[in-house]
């Protein structure tokens, strides 16, 4: 299968941009969530409702998502298993969760977690701004031109 793109998209905040990607460059895009929501009719987007339930949708895209794949998402845990998988993760804002910062992203993660379990209050993501916007194009952008070098050809 050639590049596709899929979107962990229960909350996220980038769906609009990402078809615009996905249009430019005519790409297969997976909008994956656990409740139906508004997107695009066409035969590029495809709208996966899962059942509800912790990870059912991370889990659905994680079985899928390959070598030569993008996934947004802001899922931790989610962006590594597509990463060991061959495919590439970012998140949003634009930030690229990559072999080299995974480990520390699902450390911090866990830590937080230990925290909050022990009633500590911790801030969470910083507010959505336009120059993230503007940074999460331009990534998904290059990840499109690195998962396209890689993908597998598609069948005749």
């Amino acid at each position: 299968m050639p590049t596709a793109l899929y979107i962990d998209a229960d909350a996220c905040p980038v769906k609009e941009e990402v078809y615009r990607v996905a249009r430019r460059y005519g790409l297969k895009t997976y909008v994956v969530s656990n409740g139906w929501m508004q997107v695009p009719r066409e035969a590029l987007i495809e709208q996966v409702v899962v059942d509800a339930g912790p990870d059912v949708a991370d889990d659905w895209i994680a079985e899928r998502a390959g070598l030569g794949d993008v996934v947004i998402t802001a899922d931790i845990p989610l962006a590594d298993r597509c990463l060991k998988a061959g495919a590439q993760a970012l998140k949003s804002n634009g930030q690229a969760f990559t072999p080299d910062s995974i480990g520390s992203a699902l450390a911090g993660r866990m830590v937080g977690e230990h925290l909050r379990s022990m009633g500590v209050a911790t801030s969470g993501p910083p507010p959505f701004s336009a120059a993230d916007r503007s940074r999460f194009l331009q990534a998904l952008d290059q990840a499109v031109v690195k998962a396209r070098r890689v993908a597998p050809p598609s069948q005749p």
